[in-house]
């Protein structure tokens, strides 16, 4: 084994890996939005039209590969006039992904909440957005941090997809050192430790956030 190629490309690996971790924490705010908003109201009761529109949507993104979204949202949507960075397409398709995956996180959170605990906050006068931020969504955070932090830690590594649509990022930045190098063992043994030390620092915070939200 010979990891002096590895050595010398460092300085490329680690700047891919900042964009792996920007694309992915992007990603995962977006996600993070879209999930909460069609999970809260999923939790309530909404109109049945709308309730379709949402259960569409999940089935199509928890459905078909994210693979398959992103080279649609990149080389697909231009031809009917929707044109974006391959960045832009990036963070779309991982947003939208995941967000259908966090949208069901969020909504089985909030389902496990007594129901009791909104007719009590109704009854003291709270209106549904006091209800929400003062009642329900601190108890939901308890529950379902856990799975957040998975889903977090799963956009981190699923994001080496994008370099299908010519984003630099870990991954892809590995597979060029490899093309130049030929060695594949040292390059991607590297990738994984690159990868499995993002992940678990992701683990690591996620047990001090828990340790910390239990003991307040």
């Amino acid at each position: 084994m010979d990891f002096s190629s590895v050595f010398r490309n460092l300085g490329f690996l680690l700047e891919a890996s900042w964009i792996t971790i920007y694309l992915s924490f992007i990603s995962f705010i977006f996600a993070l939005i879209v999930g909460t908003v069609i999970g809260t109201l999923r939790s309530f009761k909404i109109p049945y039209l709308l309730d379709k529109v949402f259960i569409i949507y999940l089935e199509i993104f928890r459905g078909t590969p994210l693979l398959i979204q992103l080279f649609f949202i990149y080389y697909g949507l231009p031809q009917v006039g929707i044109s974006m960075t391959s960045y832009q397409a990036a963070i779309l398709g991982l947003s939208l992904n995941f967000g259908a995956y966090i949208s069901e996180i969020i909504r089985s959170g909030m389902n496990s909440i007594d129901k009791g605990q909104q007719e009590a906050a109704k009854s003291l006068g709270m209106n549904q957005r006091t209800m929400l931020f003062y009642i329900l969504y601190p108890q939901a955070l308890r529950i379902v941090l856990p799975p957040l932090t998975n889903t977090y830690a799963a956009i981190l590594k699923d994001s080496s997809l994008v370099s299908v649509i010519s984003i630099t990022e870990l991954t892809r930045a590995g597979q060029l050192i490899y093309v130049r190098t030929y060695e594949p063992f040292e390059v991607y043994l590297t990738l994984g430790v690159f990868y499995f030390v993002m992940t678990y620092t992701i683990s690591l915070l996620s047990k001090i956030l828990e340790k910390k939200m239990n003991y307040n």
